[in-house]
């Protein structure tokens, strides 16, 4: 494949010089490889660039002006053209050129070939050697994996939660049960108590009878004896 650029030697126009120079000087520093074609001295090379430039890349009056770029007979296109694919990076694209290994065209083109296929394309560097610097992230290279994982590990989790508050519950339930022993101990030993009390009353009330019986009998024995005495 042979790049052919159009060029105008003896321009009279300060911004088509400029213009012709900045392509040749940024092909040269590619190192890409091009033929310039005089249109200024060479009546063959004009008529070939106005022929072969498609209608909707010429200007108004139908007269395309140098520069003019094509890949073999392929119209690449004009100055514009070529300005905008340099400020994209993309100059060998628009030239129809495979980027070289390592360019930043080469890593530009590998990753939007992984995000559109989600694979990974090896990548070389400027000596040819594969370049393992860029890599597919994990979670795209792992895909459906990594989210079963982690969907296993959530439930692994919502599991151990469900474990835990088994136990708390439990452990609530045991509070609960014997807070109810301790309850049913005191309520009986106090009911014991009571009954305690109860019949201590009673044996302190049978007592205090039997001592006041003990006296009138001890009184009526009294006033017989005395009676006794006066009737004597």
């Amino acid at each position: 494949m042979v790049i052919k650029v159009f060029l105008a030697s003896s321009s009279g126009s300060t911004a088509i010089k400029k213009k012709q120079q900045d392509v040749v000087a940024f092909l040269e520093a590619l190192k890409v490889d091009y033929t310039p074609l005089d249109i200024a001295c060479n009546e063959e090379n004009r008529m070939w660039m106005r022929k072969n430039v498609p209608e909707e890349n010429k200007p108004a009056n139908g007269i395309p002006l140098p520069p003019q770029i094509f890949n073999e007979e392929s119209y690449c296109g004009d100055y514009d053209t070529f300005f905008n694919a340099k400020e994209d990076n993309s100059v060998y694209s628009f030239l129809g050129l495979p980027p070289p290994p390592g360019s930043k065209e080469a890593l530009q083109a590998d990753r939007a070939h992984i995000v559109e296929n989600g694979t990974h394309t090896e990548e070389t560097n400027a000596e040819g050697n594969v370049d393992e610097s860029t890599e597919v992230p994990m979670t795209e290279r792992n895909g459906e994996a990594h989210a079963e994982k982690e969907q296993a590990q959530a439930a692994d989790g919502q599991e151990e939660d469900g474990g835990d508050a088994d136990d708390e519950e439990d452990e609530v339930a045991e509070d609960e049960e014997e807070a109810v022993e301790e309850t049913d101990e005191v309520t009986g030993d106090t009911q014991a108590h009571a009954e305690e009390d109860e019949e201590q009353e009673e044996e302190d009330l049978q007592s205090e009878e039997e001592e006041e019986l003990q006296q009138l009998e001890e009184e009526e024995d009294l006033e017989e004896t005395q009676e006794e005495e006066e009737a004597e």
